[in-house]
């Protein structure tokens, strides 16, 4: 059997991603499971990690399985040792891997060579764990997908990548204000927009936030400077100065509009901190649901749910 691997949210199909989302829903209600009794699933970080780390252990451990942390220092990916190799190897001993890799051309060696699942944990192109998870939490919050618009303030990251596929599989519209030469790749932006023919989506893209923020349902960003990006920190400032998230901007939103961040936060730089404590805010909704829309994913990878893959692009 081919391997189920999430490197990209576009390895979903529309009615996989609307699946994970129920399967996730029902378990939250259901708390602890064993569907994975017996099942181990390795953590391959090159980069810190408290959200994605703890909400992977505690998803494997809640379904029943094991789950084995190794760090930088303890692999040497690509360095120490080659990253087919190192795939290779765990395939021997675990049923699944989750990496958070600085690169995502890394991700794809390790799952060229990975006889078991690869899961992307967050790489420099996409962060598909956090928009799934993202999505769950906006489908707890506002009941459906379609007709809703989310807007995204800021860089035209990993997570913004993730987000803008995500949305448009499952028909939201999704409009991005970014500053000129942080947007979001063509390439991703060229799969959104045929994503979201197929389901009814529109994108909006425009460096003004304001026009971005204009009736939307849901308010996003992330931080300015990413992990990696720290020598370019005092240029991103100045560059995003404009791109604050406050109580201005977010009023141009719709009134029972929700904000989102997938943390961690930059309190007072991307985001005021009176947006990141307010009411509006499901930041840390957010944060529980990765664990819970991860056990439906983990649940899936390993043989838990029988949903289809999407056809490959």
């Amino acid at each position: 059997m081919q391997n189920k691997d999430l490197l990209s949210v576009a390895d979903l199909s529309s009615e996989h991603i609307r699946l994970l989302i129920s399967e996730a829903i029902n378990m939250k209600a259901s708390g602890w499971l064993s569907l994975l009794n017996k099942k181990t699933l390795a953590l391959m970080f090159e980069k810190p990690s408290l959200r994605t780390r703890v909400s992977f252990e505690m998803a494997m451990r809640q379904l029943g399985g094991h789950c084995i942390y190794l760090s930088p220092a303890e692999v040497g990916l690509g360095k120490r040792e080659s990253v087919a190799d190192v795939a290779q190897v765990l395939g021997r001993y675990i049923d699944v891997i989750a990496a958070r890799t600085f690169s995502h051309q890394t991700l794809e060696i390790l799952a060229s060579h990975s006889p078991v699942p690869v899961i992307n944990a967050l790489s420099d192109l996409e962060h598909p764990c956090q928009a799934l998870a993202d999505l769950l939490t906006i489908y707890e919050k506002k009941g459906d997908f379609q007709g809703l618009t989310l807007a995204y303030i800021g860089d035209g990251n990993n997570v913004a990548h993730s987000l803008l596929l995500a949305a448009s599989l499952v028909g939201m519209n999704f409009n991005i204000a970014s500053p000129n030469g942080y947007a979001v790749q063509e390439s991703i932006l060229s799969l959104a927009k045929e994503c979201a023919a197929e389901n009814g989506a529109r994108i909006f893209c425009t460096e003004e936030p304001k026009l971005a923020v204009s009736g939307a349902d849901v308010v996003y960003t992330d931080v300015w400077t990413s992990m990696g990006q720290e020598a370019e920190a005092e240029e991103r400032r100045r560059v995003f100065a404009n791109y604050r998230v406050d109580t201005e901007l977010l009023s141009l939103a719709r009134k029972d509009t929700i904000f989102m961040h997938p943390l961690p936060a930059h309190r007072g730089e991307e985001v005021a901190e009176s947006v990141l404590d307010s009411l509006q805010s499901v930041v840390f909704d957010q944060a529980e649901n990765r664990m819970h829309l991860q056990k439906a994913l983990l649940a899936w990878i390993l043989g838990g749910l029988d949903i289809p893959l999407a056809a490959h692009r």
